[in-house]
């Protein structure tokens, strides 16, 4: 079952959004540069900032949401204050780390893409991040933890927990 996140946008968000969107307004192909900017400012595209960009560039809402879908850089899902990737690459994937991503994903009861309710953990599947020698590996923003068993997984996430 995808579990959602209420949107809970800030009046100053907005007002950053809106500055973005009306320094853009008129430019050609300025859909992509204002979604980037509108990522930075919440941290991912929810349908609401959408709907925003679409009325403000006065572009057609399917035509923003096909760009958020089509393009790997931006998300539609929050990301949690700790964001998870598992090495799926051949090296780390040989070594078990289907494995290991089935344990995170147990452990918090989400899916690859999805965000734990208390906004805390976020898992994404990721391809070679160039640490074959320590295949399998797993991310948590910027830590590294590699040679990976399922076992070691509840452990990882327990330094994490506020």
């Amino acid at each position: 079952m995808k579990q959602t996140i209420a949107f809970r946008g800030t009046k100053e968000q907005e007002e950053k959004l809106m500055a973005v969107i009306e320094s853009h307004k008129g430019q050609e192909g300025a859909a992509i540069p204002v979604l980037h900017e509108a990522q930075e400012i919440y941290g991912y595209l929810p349908i609401e900032v959408q709907k925003m960009i679409s009325a403000g560039l006065d572009i057609p809402l399917a035509e923003i949401y096909g760009i958020v879908t089509f393009y790997a850089q931006f998300s539609v899902n929050p990301k949690g204050k700790y964001q998870i990737g598992v090495c799926l690459g051949t090296a780390c994937y040989v070594k078990g780390s289907g494995d290991v991503l089935d344990k995170v994903k147990e452990l918090l009861g989400i899916d690859v893409g999805e965000c734990t309710p208390d906004g805390l953990f976020s898992i994404d599947a990721t391809r070679c991040i160039g640490a074959c020698g320590l295949a399998p590996v797993m991310t948590v923003n910027d830590d590294v933890y590699g040679r990976l068993l399922p076992d070691d997984v509840e452990g990882i996430l327990a330094k994490y927990k506020d």
